[in-house]
């Protein structure tokens, strides 16, 4: 199994909205929660499961720049990158108003360029 504990993701491909986004992930067990920020989001959260094979299974909740909040589920699945590094594939569903599904992928931030900005210090600027 995979442990995402204090790994961080950026979106690969990402539009305008997701342009600068970061999460951060933390895992204890099968149990999966992280946090993120940038681009169109000033805070997001998810919590959910880790599977046997490093798939996740969460669901999230961000609070846009324009003061929409957005909910929905997600499945992300692992592929371990030549360096170590981790991207997932993300199939996403967002309820309510606006529903959507879609797919996109995050890649691992190599520790070293992680530098100290995690998302709970963007949320603040």
């Amino acid at each position: 199994m995979i442990d995402y504990d204090g790994k961080r993701f950026r979106p690969l491909g990402a539009d305008e909205g997701e342009s600068g986004r970061t999460a951060v992930y933390h895992q204890s067990g099968d149990l999966l929660w992280g946090e993120f920020s940038g681009g169109d989001a000033r805070r997001g959260t998810l919590t959910g499961v880790c599977g046997p094979d490093g798939a996740l299974d969460f669901a999230y909740c961000v609070v846009l720049t324009d003061g929409a909040v957005v909910s929905g589920a997600c499945r992300s699945t692992p592929e371990l990158l030549g360096d170590g590094r981790v991207r997932l594939t993300e199939h996403w569903q967002r309820f309510g108003e606006n529903a959507d599904s879609g797919q996109g992928l995050l890649e691992e931030i190599p520790s070293t360029a992680a530098g100290s900005r995690g998302p709970e210090k963007e949320a603040e600027r």
